[in-house]
């Protein structure tokens, strides 16, 4: 699998990558992305990897509102 497409946007706090992984299972079933192996803490943002240009505009569609 090739995610060509990226995506970053805020997020702070510990457990990034739990709480995004979460959030996508229940908001965007069926969207492959990968994420980094970690993040740190003091990191005030996430680049999310996709695979298609669909699957980028469905997840800053989704992040709209969203809260983590």
């Amino acid at each position: 699998m090739s995610f060509r497409y990226s995506h970053t946007f805020p997020i702070s706090g510990p457990n990034k990558l739990p709480r995004f992984r979460q959030w996508a299972a229940e908001n965007l079933p069926g969207i492959a992305f990968s994420l980094p192996p970690q993040v740190p803490v003091k990191s005030t943002a996430l680049t999310v990897r996709l695979q298609s240009i669909e699957d980028r505009n469905a997840l800053t569609e989704k992040l709209v509102g969203a809260s983590f």
